[in-house]
């Protein structure tokens, strides 16, 4: 979702276990663009209309990638989670969504909104927080640890990473103390405005 210059793609498709890749860009341009330049990979398609895709399609991924930002406000809420991306996940599915800025002042900005509304859904939440964060979601957990993951990559990935390993992803997932205590005190805040608004519709309906 998002991504329509096809970084996110051309890295995928370095995994040979990838069968193919479907880009969902809503800007035009750039699909159109990338129609001509950029799908020469048989395991590569481009679509525009995102929501569309989702809402009527039958077909269910292993991975749904979010890779957009900005003015995609409704692609962040907890019922296009819920009810458009999850369903489309096969079993032991995972979605991860880039979820803007996330260090120790920044991540209170969009990282700690997105956390909290994916954990609503999804009963795993691992994350990175970094200079950009990134929030995994799935219903099952990972329990791989860093050796594992490594030896998973290596015979599965064309060319080496220069970043990410095994060690790296499982130290990245782990989030700081000043981060964990603020999506911990939002989620409380959010549960106890939910439990007042239940409160306030039931003293209504009596």
């Amino acid at each position: 979702m998002g991504g329509g210059e096809g970084s996110t793609a051309r890295e995928l498709l370095r995994h040979n276990t990838i069968d193919q890749v479907i880009i969902c860009d809503i800007d035009e341009e750039v699909v159109d663009f990338c129609k001509s330049y950029l799908v020469a990979n048989g395991k590569l398609s481009m679509i525009q209309d995102l929501r569309a895709e989702l809402e009527a399609g039958e077909e269910r991924y292993d991975v749904i990638v979010g890779d957009y930002g900005g003015p995609c406000y409704k692609l962040y809420t907890k019922s296009f989670y819920e009810f458009t991306v999850k369903p489309r996940l096969k079993e032991g599915g995972i979605f991860v969504t880039w979820a803007g800025p996330a260090r120790i002042f920044s991540h209170i900005e969009v990282f700690s909104f997105i956390y909290n509304t994916l954990r609503q859904v999804f009963k795993y939440v691992p994350s990175y927080a970094d200079i950009w964060g990134w929030v995994m979601a799935s219903d099952f957990p990972l329990e791989l640890n860093a050796e594992e993951i490594y030896l998973r990559m290596r015979p599965r990935i064309k060319g080496e990473n220069r970043y990410l390993d095994g060690k790296t992803f499982s130290s990245a997932s782990t989030l700081g103390k000043v981060v964990r205590n603020s999506l911990d005190n939002e989620l409380m805040y959010t549960q106890r405005k939910l439990q007042g608004s239940y409160m306030a519709m039931a003293s209504t309906l009596n």
